[in-house]
Parts: structure tokens; sequence; C-alpha cells
């Protein structure tokens, strides 16, 4: 579950991870452009290239800032550049 305050992938794989705010974005920011379950097996499963073909909840436990992890997803996937920053309030 793509839930990155509530016990999600976060809670479970990043516990380590002291970046709360910038995780919790990045987990915002996958779950509104992917979904919940394509964004969950996106973060778990898909190698990138660019991330030393690590999956993004590898990089992140490594300690790869998320907003870079974020970049690499939305050139990966084509990621239109009005959707990079989320959706407007």
């Amino acid at each position: 579950m793509l839930d990155p305050t509530g016990g999600g992938w976060a809670d479970r794989r990043l516990c380590s991870y002291g970046g709360r705010v910038r995780l919790t974005e990045f987990g915002n920011l996958v779950l509104t452009e992917f979904g919940q379950a394509r964004g969950d097996a996106i973060v778990a499963d898909h190698s990138l290239l660019s991330l030393g073909n690590r999956t993004p909840v590898q990089a992140i436990e490594d300690g790869q800032d998320p907003r870079d992890v974020w970049r690499a997803l939305c050139v990966e996937f084509d990621v239109p550049p009005e959707r990079r920053l989320g959706p407007d309030d």
C-alpha cells in the first residue's frame, strides 16, 4: 500500500529515513500520478537505470533524496512537466 504516513511501504521499508516531509511528498506525488496499485508496484519493483538500476525504494533506503527519485520517475515514465509538481490546489 502506497501510504507513506499510515503504515504503508514507507513505514515498513524506509523507517530509518529521517526526511519524513519529503518522503510524504514523494508518496503523494506517486499516488496522484500513478494511482495506488500501479504506484505501489513502481516504487517497489521498477528498476531505474538512472539511479544505478535500483528501485525507488532501494534508492531512498540508500540515501538518495526522494526529490531526485521523483525526477527520475518522471523522466522514465514521461510525466508531463505540468504534472511533475503535483496537482494545483
